[in-house]
């Protein structure tokens, strides 16, 4: 097995709305490994106040994005403190030029890129509307309303906030795929990278969690065992 010895330096992929958020999560219960995402890491920095924060949030409020050096530096500055154990990336790298910093460092063993058709990404991330009033939420796929566009208990009209239409989320995720193509495609050439498809995570998990029993430790499980 594969799974004794080094550690694993590995990165998850995938676009808003691809599931990779509940993957990280259920990685880094099921196995030892740490998950290190580049929003949180930058949200601590700027909360903390450190140089990298300070500096990140002049972009951030001039609604710029954050550039490669500065995403670059607060990440392998944490990974410092990391040298002991498995790691998982996700958020970083995002760019080629991020991807190529990060290889002069470390050598990446996987990336997991997660591969959801773009209908079904774009039906998930739209299915949001909101009744202004109230604030009730509705979800087209979990709990929709009885009648379309309608609030259950008014009669009133609902809308959707910006971030949830049509147009801002295919504008997102066209943004995402024109800055990871290359990033794919960089790991493609360097045999890492292991894409699992399909239109639910529930379905992708057990191939993501049956390829990493094969890479790194799992957790010891003592929780389950309590009566």
């Amino acid at each position: 097995m594969g799974a004794s010895g080094r550690l694993l330096r590995a990165v998850i992929m995938g676009a808003p709305g691809s599931g990779k958020g509940t993957v990280s999560s259920r990685i880094t219960k099921h196995f030892e490994l740490k998950h290190l995402s580049s929003g949180d890491l930058l949200r601590q920095n700027m909360l903390q106040g450190t140089e990298i924060g300070v500096l990140a949030k002049t972009f951030i409020d001039q609604g710029k994005l954050i550039p490669d050096d500065v995403m670059t530096r607060l990440a392998l500055h944490e990974l410092k403190t990391l040298t002991q154990c498995s790691w998982l990336l996700d958020g970083f790298p995002r760019t080629l030029p991020q991807a190529e910093a990060l290889d002069k460092v470390y050598q990446i063993d996987t990336v997991i890129n997660l591969n959801v058709p773009f209908e079904v990404i774009k039906q998930r991330l739209t299915a949001r509307w909101i009744h202004p009033a109230s604030g009730r939420v509705y979800n087209i796929e979990f709990n929709p309303p009885k009648t379309v566009g309608i609030d259950d208990l008014t009669g009133e009209p609902l809308i959707q906030r910006e971030d949830d239409k049509p147009e801002t989320v295919i504008k997102r995720l066209k943004a995402y795929e024109a800055q990871t193509e290359p990033v794919l495609q960089y790991y493609q050439k360097k045999g890492v990278l292991e894409t699992f498809s399909g239109t639910e995570t529930n379905k992708i998990w057990p191939h993501v969690y049956s390829f990493l029993q094969t890479k790194v430790p799992e957790t010891t499980q003592k929780a389950s065992v309590t009566p």
